[in-house]
């Protein structure tokens, strides 16, 4: 008998949980989720809330509304589902989940991950992902500020 359903546990997708704010998509995000679903079967992204977001990056963040930043990550390719979460950190996720891998970005290292313990004790795998950091989303808006600041300022000699 021939079935789609019918599976080694070996065939069974391995489920891979990237987390992060997504406040303005750049090109550090993009290899960051095109790798992140290198190390799976089946993505899932979990996005932080504009509470928990506001918590972690101050006032004037997000940027972006939750619902509009799901839906933009939720149009990549390599994600296939997206989750809100509302704590500072996704530990609360993996244990619910427990992802086969709990992917982090650049910015950190297996031993620097926050939620590395959470996903050790259910016997999941860290892994880092996206290259090295070229930017951050913080920068960016540093710069946008910066550069509007400079463009209402006079010139000299008016």
């Amino acid at each position: 008998m021939k079935s789609t359903k019918l599976l080694t546990l070996a065939a069974l997708q391995r489920i891979v949980l990237a987390n992060g704010g997504f406040d303005l998509i750049h090109a550090g995000h993009v290899r960051y989720l095109r790798e992140a679903k290198k190390k799976g079967d089946l993505m899932i992204v979990a996005l932080n809330s504009d509470t928990s977001l506001r918590r972690l990056k101050g006032p004037g963040r997000p940027i972006l509304p939750q619902r509009e930043r799901a839906e933009i990550i939720a149009a990549f390719k390599d994600v296939d589902y997206v989750v809100i979460f509302n704590e500072t950190d996704v530990g609360r996720v993996l244990r619910a989940l427990r992802p086969d891998v709990h992917v982090k970005g650049s910015d950190y290292t297996k031993a620097t991950v926050p939620e590395r313990d959470v996903v050790r004790k259910y016997g999941g795998k860290v892994a880092i992902a996206g290259g090295p950091k070229i930017r951050s989303t913080s920068s960016i808006v540093s710069r946008i500020l910066a550069q509007a600041k400079n463009a209402r300022r006079p010139s000299p000699g008016r």
